[in-house]
């Protein structure tokens, strides 16, 4: 019998019980892990008490807790005139302790620092949560108490480090142990940013409510204490001006939770949130719109705690004169057509040759809440462009080798309307269909269906890629926008910017080149160093200057587009060469014009942020002509009258009024301008057809060898449908009903031909040699031609009643050599219906084709 204690030696010397050898292991990790963190526990404190006399000795004195001085970040506009000043001296009012609300004492201490008056300066929960930031995202961050966050607005950088928390840290204790918590309250109150100008609780309420900061509730100040953390996106004026309702609520929560306001408090508030009105800015916040639209620039390369108080100088592309000009003309006509319910616009000034923001007004009114007055439609708003596409549809075109005087057939026509879709029919503007109409006057006149052809000539890729280049980046042709748009993108089926739009007709303007928008010259550092600078200039080609040129006199020329906007609409400026074109979606809730020249090129649209429909708004004449046609006056007030640039590559012709093609048989003409190597050829449209004299009929091949024929003139309009596929070819399907309506009798010329006795279907003619031709050289080339209504099967050539060679396709030439003497030649030939016909004709080699031999004579015999 083994007993205990042998039993207990045979487990030390053998395998321990499952359950011993995994406890005992453990215990041993735990006791090792213990060792090693009390020894760093242990380093850490003495490495701190190392530490904080060494970075204490060079910290700033805490008396010097004073406001922050002149460290503003200024936008200016060109000429350095002050559009924004995010830290204005007069906004920085000192307030006594006792002058603030419990509201807003309560409000700030509960979404900022609960402990505030518990803690000597730091929050020891906070701190861990700070440094643990370190470790996890690589700086130190986060857990800072009001204390802190005094200590960092005045006293030190805004520099995220370890070292910086240290300094930070250290002060924190000392001004706690100097200054009373209201006096540390009271300071931070006065030194917190509040966004833009307003400093201190006394500025920002004279800047979002226009009082005195002892005379704010409860809903007021819990929304100022929301402020400091991120200013620049909690205002209401900033590019987020719904952001301060979230955070507002999450101060009032706060505020219940530690007991400082009532459940019933709290939802009265948010009650109250609904209805908070804010202060008119307008005096001190100058083209807003544009001020939002460069802070957002700014705070992507900078960050938002630069932007707001790092003091920056930046120079902007603003013109203020104009700009206010651009508000004032916007407001006063979106006034005068609000019986149209149309109750916003917006407009982009821009230089073509730079890119460069002039002006930029994104609604008519920046105060009106009631219809969003604060959301940008210039760079936010993504809305049909209508019409105003069509220049880059036709720009493409030019690309691919058509031309402004390239015909298209404006008559009703079906296009696929894409898979278990219906057709799709677009229609004019007017309900009208003009029938033949050459690009200069489809653009011209805006008119639709040749767009729509056009745009299914081209290819949708190539306009949207083309739509890109020229700077829609909303257009990027990928796979998924491909999907989505059809040919109505001709029309303007697709949503962009205005800004995009307005950058995209640059290159129509500075003879190609892309631009890219520019809102900023140059940024300056508190001490006046330049740390950035912009020298704005052209991009990549994209048109060729033959190409920007066609398009910009097209969109110039005020005769041609005088079928639907007259000689006197509001798009012709007397003196200048302008580009110009409208645009209007058919269910009526956008209305564009876009245009300008070599000086500025101006953007407008007018509509509804609700997306409800105008009343009839006729372009040219009501909506964003007029106040097109005011800003691009006032943009170019005193500039040097300038012409579009011609370039070398341009000729001009004559072409025919109606076809488009090169002018012919004096019918009437007109001259167009042409890139080189895309000038038109012989005319197949405006044609004079051969008809037989009897029936009226088309002439024969032989009426017209027999000459029973008179040449008559006509149109023979032709169109093949690139979308066909094996079906049928609607283009002209569209074009035959169309012309078979039209009292016109030019529309419709015969297509029968005669069918008399002598009018047969095949005729045979020979070239060379001719019948009863003389005197032919021996070595001879035999040359026939052969018409035929119906296409030649085959063709024969006999010679002396020899058949000498068989042709089954032209040329029907075949060279030999011949004996001297009379000859008989015929050509045969035989259609694809079974019809046959021959021509015969004599010739003579080395003699007369009708030379009779001399008859032998017998001598007289000699006497």
């Amino acid at each position: 019998m083994i007993s205990w204690k042998q039993r207990r030696r045979r487990y030390r010397y053998s395998f321990s019980p499952p359950s011993s050898t995994k406890r005992l292991p453990k215990s041993k990790k735990i006791a090792k892990v213990a060792k090693y963190s009390f020894i760093a526990v242990l380093i850490g404190f003495i490495g701190l008490f190392l530490v904080f006399p060494l970075l204490a000795f060079n910290l700033p004195s805490p008396d010097k807790i004073v406001r922050r001085e002149g460290f503003s970040t200024k936008i200016l506009d060109r000429n350095g005139e002050v559009l924004y000043d995010i830290y204005a001296d007069q906004r920085r009012t000192p307030i006594d302790i006792e002058n603030v609300p419990d509201y807003l004492k309560h409000a700030t201490v509960a979404i900022e620092d609960k402990n505030f008056y518990k803690h000597s300066g730091f929050d020891p929960i906070g701190m861990i949560r700070g440094f643990s930031r370190l470790f996890t995202r690589g700086r130190a961050q986060g857990g800072s108490t009001l204390t802190q966050q005094l200590v960092k607005n005045v006293l030190l950088t805004p520099e995220r480090s370890l070292t910086r928390k240290i300094k930070e840290f250290v002060l924190a204790v000392q001004i706690e142990n100097r200054y009373s918590k209201d006096e540390i309250l009271q300071m931070y109150l006065n030194e917190a940013p509040y966004g833009g100008t307003a400093w201190g609780v006394e500025a920002a309420a004279e800047v979002y409510f226009g009082k005195a900061v002892k005379d704010l509730n409860l809903i007021e100040s819990a929304f100022l204490a929301g402020l400091p953390q991120r200013p620049s996106v909690y205002s209401p004026y900033s590019s987020t001006p719904d952001s301060y309702k979230f955070r507002t609520e999450e101060v009032l929560r706060r505020m219940r939770e530690d007991g400082y306001i009532t459940k019933e408090q709290e939802e009265e508030a948010k009650n109250d949130l609904k209805d908070l009105r804010f202060q008119d800015r307008t005096d001190s916040f100058k083209a807003p719109h544009f001020v939002q639209y460069v802070q957002k620039i700014l705070e992507e390369r900078y960050g938002e705690r630069i932007v707001e108080q790092g003091g920056l100088k930046v120079t902007t592309t603003l013109d203020l004169k104009l700009q206010e000009a651009a508000q004032d003309i916007v407001r006063e006509e979106i006034k005068e057509i609000e019986y149209l319910n149309v109750t916003n616009g917006s407009a982009v000034v821009m230089d073509p040759e730079t890119g460069e923001i002039l002006a930029m007004v994104g609604s008519a009114d920046f105060n009106d809440s009631d219809n969003d007055g604060q959301f940008n439609v210039a760079t936010q708003g993504m809305r049909q462009p209508g019409s105003a596409l069509k220049p880059i549809v036709y720009a493409a075109a030019l690309k691919k080798g058509y031309s402004a005087s390239t015909l298209l057939m404006d008559v009703p026509t079906e296009f696929p309307g894409g898979q278990g879709n219906p057709p799709y029919k677009p229609v004019n503007y007017d309900g009208k269909f003009r029938g033949p109409i050459q690009v200069r006057y489809a653009l011209a006149n805006s008119i639709n269906i040749p767009a729509v052809k056009m745009t299914a000539l081209v290819g949708i890729k190539d306009v949207l890629e083309l739509a890109y280049e020229m700077g829609i980046e909303s257009l990027k042709p990928t796979n998924e926008l491909l999907k989505k748009v059809g040919l109505s993108l001709a029309l303007g089926g697709s949503e962009l910017k205005l800004i995009e739009l307005t950058t995209a007709y640059a290159p129509f303007m500075n003879q190609g080149f892309k631009v890219d928008p520019v809102a900023v010259l140059s940024v300056e550092d508190r001490d006046g160093k330049v740390i950035e600078k912009v020298d704005p200039k052209k991009g990549k080609s994209v048109l060729s200057p033959e190409e920007s040129y066609i398009i910009a006199n097209i969109l110039s020329d005020n005769e041609a587009r005088s079928e639907v906007f007259g000689t006197n609409s509001l798009l012709n400026i007397p003196g200048w060469e302008i580009a110009v074109k409208t645009g209007t979606t058919n269910d009526k809730r956008d209305n564009w014009t876009v245009g300008g020249n070599p000086h500025v090129v101006v953007g407008v649209w007018v509509g509804n942020n609700d997306f409800s429909e105008m009343k009839q708004v006729a372009s040219g004449i009501t909506g964003a002509s007029p106040i097109w046609r005011r800003i691009i006056l006032e943009a170019l007030n005193s500039k040097p009258k300038v012409s579009f640039t011609r370039p070398d590559g341009i000729v001009t012709l004559s072409v025919d009024k109606i076809s488009g093609y090169r002018e012919h048989d004096g019918f009437p003409s007109r001259t167009e301008i042409f890139a080189k190597g895309t000038e038109p050829g012989d005319d197949p449209v405006h044609v004079k057809l051969k008809i037989c004299k009897n029936e009226g009929k088309l002439a024969t091949p032989s009426d017209i060898a027999a000459g029973n024929y008179e040449e008559k003139e006509y149109f023979v309009f032709k169109e093949e449908d690139p979308l066909r596929g094996t079906g049928e070819n609607m283009w002209q399907k569209g074009i035959l009903e169309w012309t078979a309506n039209q009292n016109n009798p030019l529309y419709n010329p015969p297509t029968e031909y005669c069918s008399g006795i002598n009018s047969a279907p095949l005729n045979v003619e020979f070239v060379y040699p001719r019948d009863r031709d003389s005197n032919l050289e021996n070595n001879i080339k035999i040359k026939f031609i052969i018409d035929s209504i119906y296409g030649v099967d085959n063709a024969y050539l006999e010679i002396d009643e020899n058949k000498i060679r068989s042709f089954t396709a032209p040329p029907y030439e075949h060279e030999l050599t011949l004996e001297d003497g009379i000859h008989k030649l015929r050509a045969v030939a035989k259609d694809k219906k079974g019809n046959e016909s021959d021509r015969r004709i004599t010739i003579g080699v080395n003699s007369a084709w009708d030379a009779t031999p001399t008859p032998f004579v017998s001598p007289r015999p000699i006497p």
